[in-house]
């Protein structure tokens, strides 16, 4: 079950699925959905590429995730492999919890009007009190830390016992994949969860009673290593069907657009709208591991910065643009003009965190995720 050793295209998909969750953030200061605070004007029109975004983008992310764990357990044991995941994202999520999600919390006080003082007496007396909405101990956007520490946490024994035996399991999946379609049958599981589970546990992000994404991310992050597991039979497939897929999730998601538009909710149009739902994500993330196994499987000093660069651009970006959003909430500004502040402030003081702050000082680098820089060999 060997596999290349390290797959450029993955780098890359991770670096701009990241970037795209900046967008998306941005995005959610102007769209009708419920966001930690909105502009003084909502449009409407914004939601249809937001929601096209949003059926994949954090899907993928659990399946990349799942890829990555395949290779993390090639070089550990299993002890050491929970001792790295608590290390990588516990600690982060620490940091994140106690100075960067504070300011998020503060800022949508403030402009609720539940809090009027400065940030220094807010994060010295009520910063920590409660849990959040209630109260204000939340890890907001960090919540995918500790649900993809839960996952590596309880599938890591099958994924060792899978990664060191060529069970006939994974020569099943090789088999299946190669069939036409055969890759679209794991959808079914994904459909039996997003239809019987979702209406009873719509997501929270809180960990506790959240059986729906718990189950639903849990199942795509055993695909990512399931899929990894199997080699190169999987990518060569994908480059095959890349443009069948295509049209097969831009079908789905033209579907989903007219259920959602022309159809009021009933048990039938759930069941419809269910399997519509997940063909249209599988697809997606089906079409950009084709699109970026052909093209973006190459090493470059761009893509070994930027995916270095992701994960403390992950942590510092939704306090960034929630804290410049402040000051533009009540201007009479454009979309266009309040959109470009918020991203090209949000990417840029990212980097400047990161370039000039975090990268120069390794004692920060573990409170941001990031692993000790792999000393370069010297030319042979």
């Amino acid at each position: 079950m060997e596999t290349q050793i390290r797959r450029y295209d993955l780098d890359w998909l991770r670096v701009i699925v990241f970037a795209l969750l900046i967008f998306y953030h941005v995005g959610m200061f102007f769209v009708p959905w419920g966001w930690h605070i909105k502009n003084n004007v909502i449009y409407d029109w914004l939601k249809w590429p937001m929601l096209f975004l949003n059926q994949w983008r954090l899907p993928i992310l659990f399946v990349i995730s799942g890829m990555g764990t395949y290779y993390a357990l090639g070089k550990r044991s299993i002890g050491k492999f929970i001792l790295e995941r608590y290390l990588r994202l516990g600690i982060p999520l620490f940091i994140g919890m106690l100075l960067i999600v504070p300011p998020q919390v503060y800022v949508e006080r403030l402009v609720d009007g539940d809090f009027t003082h400065s940030y220094f007496q807010y994060f010295t007396s009520v910063a920590f009190d409660g849990i959040y909405p209630e109260g204000n101990v939340s890890w907001h956007h960090l919540w995918f830390l500790p649900y993809l520490f839960l996952f590596s946490l309880l599938l890591a024994p099958l994924f060792v016992f899978l990664r060191k035996h060529d069970t006939l399991f994974i020569q099943s999946i090789q088999r299946l994949i190669q069939k036409t379609w055969g890759i679209y049958l794991f959808v079914i599981p994904l459909y039996l969860v997003e239809v019987f589970m979702e209406p009873f546990f719509p997501a929270n992000h809180a960990l506790v009673g959240d059986w729906f994404a718990i189950t639903f991310y849990s199942i795509l992050f055993f695909y990512g290593f399931m899929l990894i597991a199997c080699g190169d039979v999987f990518w060569e497939t994908l480059v095959k069907i890349r443009k069948k897929v295509l049209v097969m999730g831009t079908v789905a998601f033209v579907t989903l657009l007219f259920v959602w538009i022309f159809f009021e909710d009933s048990i039938v149009i759930h069941f419809i709208e269910g399997m519509v739902k997940v063909v249209n994500l599988w697809s997606w993330i089906l079409i950009l591991f084709g699109y970026g196994a052909k093209h973006l499987n190459r090493p470059s000093k761009e893509i070994a910065y930027a995916n270095r660069a992701v994960y403390p651009f992950y942590i510092l970006h939704q306090t960034i643009t929630i804290i410049i959003a402040y000051f533009l909430i009540h201007l009479e500004w454009g979309f266009l003009l309040k959109a470009t502040i918020l991203t090209i402030g949000t990417f840029g003081i990212s980097w400047l965190i990161y370039h000039l702050i975090i990268l120069p000082l390794p004692w920060l680098h573990p409170l941001f995720g990031l692993k000790p820089e792999k000393k370069k060999q010297a030319a042979t």
